[in-house]
Protein backbone atom coordinates (compact mmCIF):
# COMPACT_ATOMS: atom_id res chain seq x y z
CA UNK A 1 0.00 0.00 0.00
CA UNK A 2 2.69 2.30 1.02
CA UNK A 3 4.74 1.45 -2.18
CA UNK A 4 1.39 1.87 -4.53
CA UNK A 5 1.04 5.71 -2.39
CA UNK A 6 4.59 6.92 -3.20
CA UNK A 7 3.99 5.55 -6.84
CA UNK A 8 0.53 7.53 -7.38
CA UNK A 9 2.77 10.54 -5.64
CA UNK A 10 5.89 10.74 -7.97
CA UNK A 11 3.28 10.83 -10.89
CA UNK A 12 1.19 13.20 -9.73
CA UNK A 13 4.41 14.85 -9.57
CA UNK A 14 5.87 14.29 -12.43
CA UNK A 15 2.33 15.11 -14.57
CA UNK A 16 2.24 18.10 -12.81
CA UNK A 17 6.07 19.09 -13.77
CA UNK A 18 5.56 18.12 -17.10
CA UNK A 19 2.47 20.38 -17.12
CA UNK A 20 4.45 23.52 -15.52
CA UNK A 21 7.59 23.36 -17.07
CA UNK A 22 6.45 22.02 -20.79
CA UNK A 23 2.56 22.54 -21.72
CA UNK A 24 1.99 25.62 -20.34
CA UNK A 25 5.02 27.47 -21.87
CA UNK A 26 4.17 26.29 -24.79
CA UNK A 27 0.68 27.19 -25.17
CA UNK A 28 1.47 30.73 -23.70
CA UNK A 29 4.28 30.89 -26.79
CA UNK A 30 1.71 28.99 -28.94
CA UNK A 31 -1.00 31.90 -27.81
CA UNK A 32 1.27 34.73 -28.79
CA UNK A 33 2.55 33.60 -31.65
CA UNK A 34 -1.05 33.59 -33.09
CA UNK A 35 -1.48 36.90 -32.29
CA UNK A 36 1.55 37.71 -34.55
CA UNK A 37 3.89 37.92 -31.42
CA UNK A 38 7.47 36.24 -31.94
CA UNK A 39 10.76 35.72 -29.46
CA UNK A 40 13.34 33.79 -28.28
CA UNK A 41 12.24 30.40 -27.80
CA UNK A 42 11.29 29.06 -24.72
CA UNK A 43 14.03 26.18 -23.08
CA UNK A 44 12.33 24.08 -20.57
CA UNK A 45 12.96 25.53 -17.02
CA UNK A 46 15.63 27.95 -17.72
CA UNK A 47 13.97 29.82 -19.88
CA UNK A 48 16.16 32.82 -21.94
CA UNK A 49 17.76 33.48 -18.61
CA UNK A 50 21.54 32.07 -19.66
CA UNK A 51 20.85 34.32 -22.96
CA UNK A 52 20.35 37.55 -20.87
CA UNK A 53 23.13 36.50 -18.64
CA UNK A 54 25.43 36.40 -21.65
CA UNK A 55 24.60 39.39 -23.23
CA UNK A 56 24.53 41.22 -19.92
CA UNK A 57 28.25 40.21 -19.51
CA UNK A 58 29.22 40.61 -23.53
CA UNK A 59 28.36 44.51 -23.11
CA UNK A 60 29.59 45.14 -19.64
CA UNK A 61 33.14 43.48 -21.00
CA UNK A 62 34.36 46.56 -22.77
CA UNK A 63 33.41 50.51 -21.94
CA UNK A 64 31.78 52.77 -24.58
CA UNK A 65 32.37 56.61 -26.05
CA UNK A 66 30.85 59.38 -24.14
CA UNK A 67 28.13 59.93 -25.85
CA UNK A 68 24.41 58.94 -24.70
CA UNK A 69 23.67 56.07 -27.13
CA UNK A 70 23.45 53.21 -24.09
CA UNK A 71 20.41 50.98 -24.51
CA UNK A 72 22.92 48.43 -26.40
CA UNK A 73 24.93 48.18 -23.11
CA UNK A 74 21.94 49.07 -20.14
CA UNK A 75 19.72 46.45 -22.21
CA UNK A 76 21.48 44.38 -24.31
CA UNK A 77 18.70 41.82 -24.21
CA UNK A 78 15.85 44.35 -25.75
CA UNK A 79 18.00 45.74 -27.93
CA UNK A 80 18.73 43.00 -29.97
CA UNK A 81 15.77 40.47 -29.73
CA UNK A 82 13.87 44.11 -30.63
CA UNK A 83 15.91 43.88 -34.03
CA UNK A 84 15.70 40.08 -34.42
CA UNK A 85 11.61 39.94 -33.25
CA UNK A 86 10.43 43.21 -33.47
CA UNK A 87 9.46 45.99 -30.22
CA UNK A 88 6.86 44.06 -29.21
CA UNK A 89 8.17 40.41 -28.20
CA UNK A 90 8.07 37.42 -25.81
CA UNK A 91 10.91 36.56 -23.33
CA UNK A 92 11.26 33.97 -20.89
CA UNK A 93 12.56 34.69 -17.36
CA UNK A 94 12.13 31.43 -16.10
CA UNK A 95 9.12 29.89 -16.07
CA UNK A 96 7.87 33.45 -16.24
CA UNK A 97 6.25 35.09 -19.56
CA UNK A 98 7.54 38.51 -20.11
CA UNK A 99 6.23 40.43 -22.72
CA UNK A 100 8.13 43.56 -24.09
CA UNK A 101 6.66 46.89 -24.74
CA UNK A 102 8.26 50.03 -26.50
CA UNK A 103 4.89 51.37 -27.50
CA UNK A 104 3.39 54.62 -25.92
CA UNK A 105 0.03 54.14 -26.59
CA UNK A 106 0.10 50.60 -25.36
CA UNK A 107 2.39 51.53 -22.57
CA UNK A 108 -0.33 53.87 -21.53
CA UNK A 109 -3.06 51.96 -21.83
CA UNK A 110 -1.15 48.76 -19.91
CA UNK A 111 0.91 49.82 -17.09
CA UNK A 112 -1.59 52.14 -14.95
CA UNK A 113 -4.25 49.99 -13.75
CA UNK A 114 -2.17 46.78 -12.64
CA UNK A 115 -2.23 47.12 -8.82
CA UNK A 116 -3.54 44.79 -6.44
CA UNK A 117 -5.60 45.63 -3.07
CA UNK A 118 -2.71 44.98 -0.31
CA UNK A 119 -0.61 47.22 -2.60
CA UNK A 120 -2.67 49.82 -2.36
CA UNK A 121 -4.04 49.35 1.30
CA UNK A 122 0.06 49.99 1.30
CA UNK A 123 -0.14 52.84 -1.35
CA UNK A 124 -2.31 54.75 0.67
CA UNK A 125 -1.04 54.92 4.20
CA UNK A 126 2.68 56.13 3.19
CA UNK A 127 1.48 58.75 0.39
CA UNK A 128 1.01 61.53 3.43
CA UNK A 129 4.17 61.21 3.86
CA UNK A 130 5.68 62.49 0.42
CA UNK A 131 2.99 65.10 -0.03
CA UNK A 132 5.47 68.11 -1.62
CA UNK A 133 4.92 69.91 2.02
CA UNK A 134 6.26 67.57 3.79
CA UNK A 135 9.28 67.28 1.68
CA UNK A 136 9.65 70.98 1.88
CA UNK A 137 10.08 70.76 5.66
CA UNK A 138 13.28 68.97 5.04
CA UNK A 139 14.54 70.85 2.69
CA UNK A 140 16.69 72.67 5.60
CA UNK A 141 18.29 69.18 6.63
CA UNK A 142 18.90 68.87 3.32
CA UNK A 143 20.79 71.55 2.65
CA UNK A 144 22.89 70.73 6.39
CA UNK A 145 23.80 67.81 4.81
CA UNK A 146 24.95 69.47 1.22
CA UNK A 147 26.64 71.79 3.32
CA UNK A 148 28.89 69.00 5.26
CA UNK A 149 29.68 67.42 1.99
CA UNK A 150 30.76 70.48 0.50
CA UNK A 151 32.74 71.82 2.87
CA UNK A 152 34.11 68.24 3.11
CA UNK A 153 35.02 68.81 -0.27
CA UNK A 154 36.97 72.04 0.19
CA UNK A 155 39.27 70.13 2.98
CA UNK A 156 40.04 68.19 0.11
CA UNK A 157 41.08 70.77 -2.23
CA UNK A 158 43.08 72.36 0.10
CA UNK A 159 45.50 75.09 -1.49
CA UNK A 160 45.41 73.34 -4.86
CA UNK A 161 43.02 74.88 -7.58
CA UNK A 162 42.03 72.04 -8.94
CA UNK A 163 41.30 68.22 -7.76
CA UNK A 164 39.73 65.29 -8.69
CA UNK A 165 36.42 63.56 -7.18
CA UNK A 166 35.15 60.62 -7.21
CA UNK A 167 31.51 61.35 -7.18
CA UNK A 168 29.28 58.58 -7.17
CA UNK A 169 30.32 56.99 -4.16
CA UNK A 170 30.31 60.27 -2.53
CA UNK A 171 26.36 61.09 -3.13
CA UNK A 172 26.12 57.66 -2.04
CA UNK A 173 26.99 58.85 0.88
CA UNK A 174 25.18 61.99 1.09
CA UNK A 175 21.73 60.26 0.28
CA UNK A 176 22.08 58.10 2.84
CA UNK A 177 22.27 60.83 5.22
CA UNK A 178 19.67 62.77 4.18
CA UNK A 179 17.07 59.72 3.94
CA UNK A 180 18.15 58.58 7.63
CA UNK A 181 17.65 61.90 8.45
CA UNK A 182 14.13 62.88 6.94
CA UNK A 183 12.08 60.18 6.24
CA UNK A 184 13.30 57.90 9.04
CA UNK A 185 14.00 60.24 11.79
CA UNK A 186 17.20 58.45 12.61
CA UNK A 187 20.90 59.22 12.64
CA UNK A 188 22.90 58.70 9.54
CA UNK A 189 24.68 55.84 11.99
CA UNK A 190 22.17 54.12 11.95
CA UNK A 191 20.89 54.29 8.48
CA UNK A 192 24.47 53.92 7.59
CA UNK A 193 24.69 49.93 8.62
CA UNK A 194 21.66 49.25 6.88
CA UNK A 195 22.66 51.02 3.38
CA UNK A 196 26.01 48.74 4.22
CA UNK A 197 23.49 45.82 4.62
CA UNK A 198 21.15 46.20 1.69
CA UNK A 199 24.51 46.51 -0.66
CA UNK A 200 25.88 43.40 0.79
CA UNK A 201 22.32 42.11 -0.19
CA UNK A 202 22.77 43.33 -3.35
CA UNK A 203 25.90 41.78 -4.24
CA UNK A 204 24.37 38.43 -3.47
CA UNK A 205 21.33 39.35 -5.23
CA UNK A 206 23.37 40.26 -8.27
CA UNK A 207 25.94 36.92 -7.92
CA UNK A 208 22.35 34.66 -7.85
CA UNK A 209 21.22 36.17 -11.21
CA UNK A 210 24.17 34.88 -13.22
CA UNK A 211 23.35 31.68 -12.25
CA UNK A 212 20.52 29.31 -13.39
CA UNK A 213 17.85 29.40 -10.75
CA UNK A 214 16.54 26.00 -9.53
CA UNK A 215 13.09 25.94 -7.37
CA UNK A 216 13.96 25.95 -3.82
CA UNK A 217 17.54 25.72 -4.07
CA UNK A 218 17.48 28.89 -1.63
CA UNK A 219 16.05 27.17 1.32
CA UNK A 220 18.92 25.06 1.01
CA UNK A 221 21.79 26.37 4.10
CA UNK A 222 24.50 26.71 1.76
CA UNK A 223 27.49 29.29 2.63
CA UNK A 224 25.26 32.64 0.14
CA UNK A 225 21.91 31.25 1.51
CA UNK A 226 23.06 31.56 5.10
CA UNK A 227 25.00 34.96 4.75
CA UNK A 228 21.96 36.01 2.82
CA UNK A 229 19.92 35.30 5.79
CA UNK A 230 22.01 36.76 8.43
CA UNK A 231 22.33 39.92 6.37
CA UNK A 232 18.07 39.68 5.99
CA UNK A 233 18.11 39.37 9.71
CA UNK A 234 20.78 42.17 10.91
CA UNK A 235 19.07 44.41 8.54
CA UNK A 236 15.27 43.49 10.09
CA UNK A 237 16.86 43.97 13.25
CA UNK A 238 18.30 47.39 12.57
CA UNK A 239 15.25 49.04 11.14
CA UNK A 240 12.98 46.81 13.99
CA UNK A 241 15.18 49.17 16.55
CA UNK A 242 14.68 52.70 14.47
CA UNK A 243 10.34 51.93 14.51
CA UNK A 244 10.50 50.87 18.20
CA UNK A 245 12.25 54.16 19.17
CA UNK A 246 10.09 56.10 16.87
CA UNK A 247 7.08 54.27 18.19
CA UNK A 248 7.88 55.94 21.71
CA UNK A 249 7.68 59.53 20.07
CA UNK A 250 4.57 61.08 20.52
CA UNK A 251 3.06 64.14 18.49
CA UNK A 252 5.20 63.43 15.32
CA UNK A 253 3.99 62.38 12.19
CA UNK A 254 6.79 64.21 9.90
CA UNK A 255 8.30 60.76 9.04
CA UNK A 256 7.47 57.76 6.78
CA UNK A 257 7.59 55.00 9.94
CA UNK A 258 5.66 57.28 11.92
CA UNK A 259 3.18 57.59 9.41
CA UNK A 260 3.26 53.84 8.52
CA UNK A 261 2.94 52.97 12.32
CA UNK A 262 0.54 55.88 13.31
CA UNK A 263 -3.00 55.39 14.91
CA UNK A 264 -4.35 58.68 15.09
CA UNK A 265 -7.63 59.66 13.67
CA UNK A 266 -6.41 61.07 10.24
CA UNK A 267 -4.41 57.64 9.63
CA UNK A 268 -7.45 55.38 10.78
CA UNK A 269 -9.59 57.18 8.37
CA UNK A 270 -7.64 56.34 6.16
CA UNK A 271 -7.66 52.02 6.34
CA UNK A 272 -6.38 50.42 9.19
CA UNK A 273 -2.60 50.40 10.06
CA UNK A 274 0.32 48.16 9.17
CA UNK A 275 1.87 45.47 11.35
CA UNK A 276 5.57 45.63 12.36
CA UNK A 277 6.59 43.27 9.91
CA UNK A 278 4.90 44.94 7.00
CA UNK A 279 6.43 48.29 8.04
CA UNK A 280 9.80 46.92 7.97
CA UNK A 281 9.30 45.11 4.63
CA UNK A 282 8.16 48.99 3.48
CA UNK A 283 11.02 50.79 4.95
CA UNK A 284 13.84 47.96 3.35
CA UNK A 285 12.35 49.59 0.28
CA UNK A 286 12.54 52.80 0.82
CA UNK A 287 15.96 53.02 2.40
CA UNK A 288 17.18 51.16 -0.78
CA UNK A 289 15.53 52.73 -3.38
CA UNK A 290 14.97 56.26 -1.89
CA UNK A 291 19.00 56.62 -1.89
CA UNK A 292 19.74 55.00 -5.42
CA UNK A 293 17.73 57.03 -7.53
CA UNK A 294 18.87 60.27 -5.98
CA UNK A 295 22.36 59.48 -5.54
CA UNK A 296 22.31 58.24 -9.48
CA UNK A 297 20.36 60.86 -10.48
CA UNK A 298 23.00 63.47 -9.61
CA UNK A 299 25.79 61.24 -10.70
CA UNK A 300 24.58 61.42 -13.88
CA UNK A 301 23.65 65.20 -13.65
CA UNK A 302 26.73 66.22 -12.60
CA UNK A 303 28.73 63.70 -15.45
CA UNK A 304 26.43 65.37 -17.97
CA UNK A 305 26.76 69.17 -16.95
CA UNK A 306 30.74 67.74 -16.78
CA UNK A 307 30.46 67.13 -20.21
CA UNK A 308 28.72 69.71 -21.50
CA UNK A 309 29.92 73.09 -20.11
CA UNK A 310 27.45 75.23 -21.59
CA UNK A 311 24.54 74.18 -19.91
CA UNK A 312 26.24 74.10 -16.31
CA UNK A 313 27.15 77.84 -17.28
CA UNK A 314 23.16 78.37 -17.58
CA UNK A 315 22.74 76.48 -14.51
CA UNK A 316 24.86 78.50 -12.26
CA UNK A 317 23.82 81.98 -13.45
CA UNK A 318 19.72 80.77 -13.07
CA UNK A 319 21.06 79.71 -9.80
CA UNK A 320 23.47 82.63 -8.84
CA UNK A 321 19.93 84.74 -9.77
CA UNK A 322 17.94 82.58 -7.37
CA UNK A 323 19.97 82.46 -4.68
CA UNK A 324 21.58 85.82 -4.57
CA UNK A 325 25.18 86.42 -2.11
CA UNK A 326 25.36 83.85 0.45
CA UNK A 327 21.68 82.67 0.51
CA UNK A 328 20.72 78.89 0.44
CA UNK A 329 18.42 77.23 -1.12
CA UNK A 330 14.88 77.29 0.54
CA UNK A 331 11.19 76.04 -0.30
CA UNK A 332 9.78 78.60 -1.60
CA UNK A 333 12.60 79.20 -4.10
CA UNK A 334 12.85 75.41 -5.68
CA UNK A 335 10.21 76.49 -8.63
CA UNK A 336 12.62 79.24 -9.76
CA UNK A 337 14.76 76.43 -10.73
CA UNK A 338 13.90 76.13 -14.04
CA UNK A 339 16.78 75.12 -15.65
CA UNK A 340 17.85 73.13 -13.09
CA UNK A 341 14.53 71.45 -13.55
CA UNK A 342 14.79 70.65 -16.89
CA UNK A 343 18.53 69.65 -16.56
CA UNK A 344 17.11 66.75 -14.17
CA UNK A 345 14.14 65.79 -16.68
CA UNK A 346 16.71 65.29 -19.32
CA UNK A 347 19.21 63.23 -17.04
CA UNK A 348 16.58 60.86 -16.11
CA UNK A 349 15.45 60.39 -19.90
CA UNK A 350 18.98 59.35 -20.91
CA UNK A 351 20.46 57.74 -17.58
CA UNK A 352 17.01 56.88 -15.50
CA UNK A 353 18.14 54.75 -12.57
CA UNK A 354 16.19 51.80 -14.20
CA UNK A 355 16.49 50.71 -17.78
CA UNK A 356 12.82 48.65 -17.36
CA UNK A 357 9.61 48.67 -15.82
CA UNK A 358 8.48 45.31 -14.71
CA UNK A 359 4.57 44.41 -13.99
CA UNK A 360 2.67 41.51 -13.46
CA UNK A 361 -0.98 41.04 -14.69
CA UNK A 362 -3.19 39.06 -11.97
CA UNK A 363 -5.95 38.94 -14.67
CA UNK A 364 -6.77 38.70 -18.27
CA UNK A 365 -6.17 41.73 -19.47
CA UNK A 366 -6.36 43.31 -23.59
CA UNK A 367 -3.87 46.07 -24.42
CA UNK A 368 -3.99 47.73 -27.72
CA UNK A 369 -5.03 44.80 -30.14
CA UNK A 370 -3.17 41.58 -28.05
CA UNK A 371 -4.67 39.43 -25.59
CA UNK A 372 -2.62 39.17 -22.16
CA UNK A 373 -3.09 36.02 -20.18
CA UNK A 374 -3.14 36.34 -16.66
CA UNK A 375 0.45 35.70 -14.91
CA UNK A 376 2.39 37.42 -17.26
CA UNK A 377 4.73 40.44 -16.62
CA UNK A 378 5.09 43.18 -18.73
CA UNK A 379 8.63 44.13 -19.59
CA UNK A 380 8.28 47.87 -20.09
CA UNK A 381 11.54 48.91 -22.00
CA UNK A 382 12.07 52.33 -20.29
CA UNK A 383 15.29 52.82 -21.98
CA UNK A 384 14.30 52.35 -25.49
CA UNK A 385 11.27 54.65 -25.41
CA UNK A 386 13.51 57.59 -23.58
CA UNK A 387 16.35 57.15 -26.36
CA UNK A 388 13.88 56.54 -29.47
CA UNK A 389 14.48 58.92 -32.09
CA UNK A 390 10.54 58.57 -33.66
CA UNK A 391 9.51 60.12 -30.30
CA UNK A 392 12.37 62.44 -29.20
CA UNK A 393 14.11 63.08 -32.57
CA UNK A 394 17.06 63.12 -34.31
CA UNK A 395 18.35 64.16 -31.38
CA UNK A 396 17.62 61.63 -28.76
CA UNK A 397 20.74 60.59 -28.01
CA UNK A 398 22.05 63.88 -27.31
CA UNK A 399 21.58 66.08 -24.00
CA UNK A 400 19.68 68.60 -25.08
CA UNK A 401 17.33 70.08 -21.64
CA UNK A 402 15.85 72.53 -23.48
CA UNK A 403 13.43 69.96 -24.96
CA UNK A 404 11.51 69.76 -21.53
CA UNK A 405 10.74 73.66 -22.20
CA UNK A 406 7.78 72.50 -24.52
CA UNK A 407 4.99 70.87 -23.54
CA UNK A 408 5.11 66.99 -23.13
CA UNK A 409 5.33 65.03 -26.03
CA UNK A 410 3.47 61.91 -24.92
CA UNK A 411 1.87 60.24 -21.75
CA UNK A 412 3.57 56.80 -22.67
CA UNK A 413 7.02 58.34 -23.93
CA UNK A 414 8.54 59.60 -20.57
CA UNK A 415 8.01 57.93 -17.55
CA UNK A 416 11.35 57.86 -15.10
CA UNK A 417 9.48 57.33 -12.11
CA UNK A 418 6.60 55.01 -13.41
CA UNK A 419 3.15 55.58 -14.55
CA UNK A 420 -0.09 55.86 -13.54
CA UNK A 421 -1.63 54.67 -10.20
CA UNK A 422 2.23 52.82 -9.62
CA UNK A 423 4.90 55.76 -10.22
CA UNK A 424 7.61 56.40 -7.31
CA UNK A 425 5.64 57.82 -4.06
CA UNK A 426 8.96 59.11 -3.50
CA UNK A 427 9.08 61.46 -6.91
CA UNK A 428 9.02 64.74 -4.68
CA UNK A 429 11.58 63.81 -2.36
CA UNK A 430 13.79 62.44 -4.91
CA UNK A 431 13.53 65.74 -7.26
CA UNK A 432 13.71 68.58 -4.67
CA UNK A 433 16.62 66.54 -2.91
CA UNK A 434 18.18 66.25 -6.77
CA UNK A 435 17.54 70.33 -7.14
CA UNK A 436 19.04 71.56 -3.89
CA UNK A 437 21.90 69.05 -4.19
CA UNK A 438 22.73 70.29 -7.60
CA UNK A 439 22.39 74.11 -7.13
CA UNK A 440 24.58 74.45 -4.53
CA UNK A 441 27.31 72.15 -5.65
CA UNK A 442 27.27 74.62 -8.84
CA UNK A 443 27.33 77.75 -7.21
CA UNK A 444 30.51 76.86 -4.88
CA UNK A 445 32.31 74.65 -7.83
CA UNK A 446 32.47 74.12 -11.16
CA UNK A 447 33.85 70.69 -13.10
CA UNK A 448 34.68 69.02 -15.99
CA UNK A 449 35.11 65.36 -16.85
CA UNK A 450 38.75 63.90 -15.77
CA UNK A 451 40.75 62.06 -18.06
CA UNK A 452 40.78 59.08 -15.80
CA UNK A 453 36.69 58.60 -16.34
CA UNK A 454 35.60 55.51 -18.26
CA UNK A 455 31.86 55.85 -19.69
CA UNK A 456 30.38 52.60 -18.88
CA UNK A 457 26.99 52.87 -17.85
CA UNK A 458 26.06 49.17 -16.19
CA UNK A 459 22.44 48.03 -15.02
CA UNK A 460 22.86 46.45 -12.28
CA UNK A 461 19.52 46.92 -9.77
CA UNK A 462 19.87 50.78 -10.98
CA UNK A 463 21.63 52.59 -13.47
CA UNK A 464 25.20 53.25 -12.24
CA UNK A 465 28.82 53.41 -13.84
CA UNK A 466 30.40 50.46 -13.60
CA UNK A 467 33.84 52.32 -12.80
CA UNK A 468 33.14 55.31 -10.93
CA UNK A 469 32.17 59.08 -11.89
CA UNK A 470 35.50 60.56 -11.63
CA UNK A 471 35.47 64.74 -12.72
CA UNK A 472 37.81 67.42 -11.94
CA UNK A 473 36.64 70.29 -9.71
CA UNK A 474 37.78 74.11 -9.28
CA UNK A 475 36.32 76.15 -6.23
CA UNK A 476 34.28 79.45 -7.80
CA UNK A 477 35.50 82.41 -6.49
CA UNK A 478 32.72 84.95 -7.57
CA UNK A 479 29.79 85.05 -9.69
Amino acid sequence: MILLLLVIFLVFVSVKAVYSIIWVPWRIQRFFRKQGVDGPSYRPFYGNIAEIMKMTKEAQSKSIPFTHDIVHRVSPDYYLWSVKYGKTFLCWFGLKPRLALADPDMIKEGLPGLTGDKWAAHRRIATPAFHMEEVKAWVPEMVGSVTKMLENWEYKRGERDEFEMEIYKEFHDLSAEILSKTVFGSSFEEGKRIFELQEQQVSLTMQALQNVYIPGFRFLPTEMNKLRWRLEKETRDSIRTIIERNSKTTGNLKNLISLLMSGSSVMKELGPGLDIEEVIDECKTFYFAGKETTANAVTWAVLLLARHPEWQSKAREEVFQVCKDNELPTADKLHEFKIVTMILKETLRLYNPVSRLLRRTLKNVKVGHLNIPAGTEFYVALADVHHEIEIWGPDANEFNPSRFGEPRKHLGSYFPFGLGSKNCIGRNLALVEAKIILAMIIKQFSFVVSPSYVHAPMMSLTLQPQYGAHILVRRITSN
